[in-house]
């Protein structure tokens, strides 16, 4: 049997899963965000093995999620979906006005089956599609 955990992390041990899963083709430094030391950053491990993160910032009650990461290899096994799950909750617990995320477009139905609704244009970065989009309460 697994043992999943999901817990805080310190903000660069999400950098190296951050580069594998998403931007393997860039630089490694272009993974890390300037502001990364102020957010909150989240790591779930399956037996010990770091194996999805994200990274939350909060303003004024508003959070956003940014740089979530599932190993490609664990991918549609329900982890993503799990820690998904964690984030809602952890921003309810704070009584979050909002959560949000810039999704890439070929995700958002991921982000749909859980409340997320589409709140903008379609825009790119690094030849990605990306859009807005928003759990509100």
């Amino acid at each position: 049997m697994e043992i999943v955990k999901i817990e805080q992390i310190p903000y660069h041990h999400t950098w190296q899963l951050r580069h594998e899963v998403m931007y393997p083709d860039l630089p490694f430094d272009q993974i890390k965000l300037a502001n990364d030391m102020e957010g909150t950053h989240f790591g779930l491990t399956v037996d010990g093995r770091l194996t999805a993160v994200v990274s939350l910032f909060n303003t004024a009650g508003s959070y956003q999620f940014r740089k979530f990461a599932t190993s490609t290899s664990l991918q549609r096994a329900g982890y993503g979906s799990a820690l998904l799950k964690y984030l809602i909750t952890y921003t309810q617990d704070r009584a979050a006005a909002q959560l949000w995320c810039n999704a890439r477009v070929s995700a958002s139905g991921f982000y749909e089956r859980f409340g997320f609704v589409k709140s903008g244009p379609v825009y790119i970065e690094n030849n990605i599609d990306f859009v807005r989009m928003e759990l509100n309460r």
